[in-house]
Formats: C-alpha cells, structure tokens, sequence
C-alpha cells in the first residue's frame, strides 16, 4: 500500500459495487489499511466518520467477497 495510490470515498465504492453506502460502510469500517477521519460530536453538531479506501483494501475486501473478474 503506498500514500500515494488510489484511494476511494464510501459513495464512489458504492457506485462501482451497486451497494448502499451504508453496506459499504459496514464492509469497510474495521478493515485494516482504511483511513478513518474521525470528527467528534460538539455542542449543536453530530460527531461523524469519513472513511478513505485504498484501492489495493478495496481489492481485497473485492476477492474476498468472490467478486473475481
């Protein structure tokens, strides 16, 4: 994995798959090399997560789910 390679937003991810964003979210969230950019709950706003996906993560969730081809 380099910082320099490809790295994909839950929505681009869920377009490519045709999945929900919040499927991909689950398949995402605690697999190892993904970035998580953590924003915490204030006062009057939502804490919130953003996920980045290297593609070579995205490959292999991609294998493991037997989406060869």
């Amino acid at each position: 994995m380099s910082a320099f390679e490809k790295h994909y937003t839950v929505q681009e991810i869920a377009e490519m798959w045709h999945l929900s964003e919040t499927v991909v979210r689950k398949l995402f969230r605690d697999e190892p090399g993904v970035i998580r950019i953590d924003a915490p709950e204030r006062r009057f706003k939502r804490g919130y997560c953003s996920l980045r996906i290297p593609e070579s993560v995205a490959e292999r969730v991609h294998a493991r789910l037997g989406h060869n081809g």
